[in-house]
């Protein structure tokens, strides 16, 4: 990678990144992190990689012509898993005493979570 593709206007957005994992290489290598903020940090680095991961296979069942159900299959379970997760963490956050939230987000998020679990209702009644 040239210093002109790393850094400059023309770089690709996958470039950019590249750069700025780098960097962020760095921040964790000095250790001076809270570990919920790690830990945040490391389940959205699993996301990107599933997430790129899909990508490709789902190019390569593209270019040869194969059914791409299963990967998209696997990225749905992915997207579930790592709501699950949130979702854990969100509960968590929920008990403590020294964060604030934001009534507008709460409401938000109340309100698609009610809707999915309506949705979720109707698919495991299918089901079972």
């Amino acid at each position: 990678m040239t210093s002109e593709s790393t850094g400059g206007s023309n770089a690709s957005p996958l470039e950019q990144a590249i750069v700025e994992l780098q960097r962020l290489h760095e921040v964790l290598l000095s250790g001076d992190l809270e570990p919920r903020v790690l830990a945040d940090f490391r389940d959205a680095l699993n996301r990107v990689r599933t997430a790129a991961w899909a990508a490709q296979q789902y190019m390569a069942c593209k270019e040869t012509e194969q059914d791409s159900a299963s990967v998209l299959s696997f990225l749905v379970g992915a997207r579930i898993r790592a709501t699950y997760q949130l979702c854990q963490a969100i509960s968590d956050d929920l008990k403590r005493t020294d964060v604030e939230f934001q009534a507008g987000s709460l409401v938000q998020l109340y309100e698609a979570t009610k809707a999915l679990t309506e949705q979720l209702k109707g698919v495991i009644n299918k089901r079972g």
